[in-house]
């Protein structure tokens, strides 16, 4: 144990010293932030000075319906010629031009953006309700009934998912909610296990290609290197996810106070009074409306049970396809030959997430049921169904097991990695794994 102590501390030590690793610890957490920011972000690079639309319409239909806003300002022209506004647009005076022809039906069905520069897709969309709201309105007037009724009908349906616990408790979830967390999960979990459990196959092989395995060998047993590679790799690995959490959420909160503007209170109140007032009256609307519901997901989620069981399953499924990935490096020269081996490995986990959506939208059926109870499997699909309020005796299955195969596959891996760490220009078939097995 005091050698597998020493193996370990050198295998953490060279790893977390390399610039590498030291780079991608910190930019990992500026792409996350990066990513989580890029909303405001780009709302704010992408906010473009208000636009003049000029509106021509022959059918007389869509008088002063396009309201102007924030974004665009409308002006309609009766007596003008398409070409005369054309050229106000080629000459910058509008941004665009909205023509509305004159069609051989008493309904209007078409009409055209004119415009230089291309224009946001939004303002077609603005458009497009606008005329389809009047002309549904015509419609129905043409009918002999009033709008006002129909509106007056519509209506929403909003259904709530509550969940009973054992004591008959009653709980609400929000699906919505869990389908996201379910595939951020898989997808961390699946990259994170295979990132660093290719690490420990690519030092293998480094290690087999530069004979110091040789060396190494003479001091410690084989199963000592193998063991003390795949936990010394597996601790850089739950290193470097702490830092990442810890970083993003400094850098998040960072970057989101620079972005807030900075307003003089005493500017604010004598020049927006009436405005401040107006927002501070609906202010325990909002907070009964939004905040209340914000606060209300966030404490429907059990981050902690999440948390926890994310770190069991990855250091569970790391050690599981580190194992296999170690017996592989120890048995080929090159990275290149490592593939036909990886692959039979590798298709549990891809299997996993190509069903991830039959898993999400039915997480207590057979299928999200017993993929979550195979090892190779398991580490994914369990953190999938994880949200969705998973039984205690299915998580105590599923870790046994998970452990039990990676007992079992470290002690075959370490059947090849002792033959294969010392095996050098032979290429390697399954035939050849198999004898190795038998000794």
């Amino acid at each position: 144990m005091n050698k597998i102590g020493i193996i370990i501390q050198r295998e953490y030590l060279t790893r977390v010293r390399k610039p590498s690793f030291i780079i991608m610890t910190f930019l990992g957490p500026i792409l996350m932030a990066g990513l989580m920011l890029m909303p405001a972000l780009l709302a704010i690079f992408s906010s473009s000075s208000k636009k003049s639309i000029a509106v021509l319409d022959e059918t007389h239909w869509f008088k002063d319906k396009f309201e102007s806003d924030e974004d665009y300002t409308f002006v309609y022209f009766e007596n003008e010629s398409v070409d005369n506004l054309k050229a106000r647009v080629q000459q910058g005076i509008f941004d665009g031009l909205l023509y509305i022809p004159m069609t051989e039906l008493s309904v209007p069905s078409r009409a055209e953006m004119i415009s230089k520069k291309q224009l946001p897709m939004s303002l077609k969309r603005h458009i497009q309700t606008a005329m389809k709201k009047e002309i549904e309105s015509e419609k129905l007037h043409a009918s002999g009934i009033d709008p006002d009724i129909i509106n007056s009908i519509r209506s929403d349906v909003s259904i709530s998912i509550v969940r009973l616990d054992e004591d008959g408790g009653e709980r609400e979830t929000y699906a919505e909610v869990n389908y996201a967390i379910s595939f951020i999960l898989a997808i961390i979990i699946y990259f994170a296990i295979f990132t660093f459990a290719s690490s420990v196959m690519r030092g293998v092989i480094e290690e087999k290609t530069n004979r110091i395995v040789e060396v190494i060998i003479s001091s410690v047993k084989p199963f000592q290197l193998m063991m003390g590679k795949i936990i010394g790799l597996g601790l850089v690995g739950i290193t470097q996810f702490v830092l990442w959490i810890i970083l993003t959420f400094v850098i998040y909160i960072g970057f989101s106070s620079l972005m807030l503007p900075s307003v003089d209170p005493q500017t604010l109140l004598a020049s927006e009074s009436s405005l401040i007032s107006e927002q501070l009256s609906t202010l325990p609307e909002m907070t009964d409306g939004y905040l209340s519901k914000v606060f209300e997901i966030i404490h429907s989620i059990n981050f902690t049970n999440i948390i926890v069981c994310f770190f069991i399953y990855f250091i569970g499924g790391y050690m599981l396809y580190a194992s296999v990935f170690a017996a592989i490096g120890s048995a080929v020269d090159n990275e290149t030959d490592s593939q036909q081996f990886i692959l039979p490995f590798t298709l549990p986990m891809i299997a996993a997430l190509v069903v991830s959506n039959l898993i999400i939208d039915n997480p207590d059926g057979t299928v999200a049921f017993w993929f979550s109870i195979i090892p190779f499997t398991s580490p994914i699909t369990m953190l999938m169904r994880l949200p969705f309020d998973v039984p205690f005796w299915e998580l105590v299955l599923s870790v046994s097991l998970l452990v039990a195969t990676f007992i079992f596959m470290t002690w075959i891996s370490a059947k090849v990695y002792r033959t294969g760490v010392l095996m050098y220009g032979k290429k390697i078939t399954y035939k050849e794994l198999f004898k190795w097995l038998r000794y």
